[in-house]
């Protein structure tokens, strides 16, 4: 049995916080929606992680959320609750964890700041709600300092942060517009979504951002690694 992907309500206003949504199928692979507000696990950005209201009242703790297979995505429920009576055409209310999402997409948005102070290519990435990393292939130094005081001139200056499509033969066209090794744009759907913040970073992402830099808050550079002889790793906090 094939189903329509799930629309992903979040790739255009990821703001949102809940849904009402007709659940499709609840097995072992997690439960599918016909839409949600949940980010699926992606991109180096963590899932989403919430609860599903079900008409009765009942509440569905939501662990994390996944891809599935032809553009589903999959909600994962926390374990050990009971799911009796999850059958398809049952309308749920998707509801997310917003403070966990809020840092994944001040996090996010931060790591294109970064991208823009560190012209170099990205060969790693991990955005959590606690932290966010970027592995950049290079060879040269990097200063902690210089970059936290590099980002926070970014944040103050309170850049809109927009999105747009373009198609696949656009990109193709622009090559230098990727600046992922490890993680390349999504094909095969006739378009790809560009993320802009506005005069500093231009690139494909399908993630959840901030509205505007200053959103971000204050963010600092806590560490730098060597991890090799061609990597660095500059992994940032939020600051306390």
């Amino acid at each position: 049995m094939t189903t329509d992907p799930t629309l992903d309500l979040f790739r255009e206003d990821a703001t949102l916080r809940e849904c009402t949504a007709r659940l499709l199928r609840a097995d072992e692979r997690g439960l599918l929606l016909d839409r949600t507000v949940f980010y699926p696990m992606g991109g180096g950005q963590a899932g989403d992680a919430g609860v599903f209201e079900l008409p009765d009242g009942r509440l569905i703790v939501i662990a994390d959320t996944r891809k599935g297979e032809g553009g589903e995505i999959l909600h994962l429920p926390a374990g050990d609750q009971p799911l009796d009576g999850l059958s398809p055409g049952a309308i749920v209310r998707a509801r997310i964890d917003w403070s966990r999402r809020h840092a994944h997409m001040r996090f996010h948005t931060a790591t294109h700041l970064l991208c823009a102070l560190v012209p170099h290519p990205v060969d790693g990435c991990s955005i959590t709600a606690g932290y966010a990393r970027l592995d950049f292939h290079m060879t040269e130094a990097l200063d902690k300092d210089e970059l936290t005081a590099g980002i926070a001139r970014l944040v103050a200056a309170a850049h809109p942060v927009t999105h747009r499509w373009i198609s696949d033969e656009e990109l193709d066209a622009n090559p230098g517009l990727v600046r992922s090794m490890s993680v390349q744009p999504p094909r095969g759907s006739g378009r790809v979504r560009l993320l802009s913040i506005e005069g500093i970073d231009l690139q494909p992402c399908g993630g959840t951002h901030v509205a505007n830099t200053a959103e971000i808050g204050a963010v600092v550079v806590t560490k730098i690694e060597k991890k090799s002889a061609k990597t660095r790793r500059v992994v940032l906090g939020f600051s306390t």
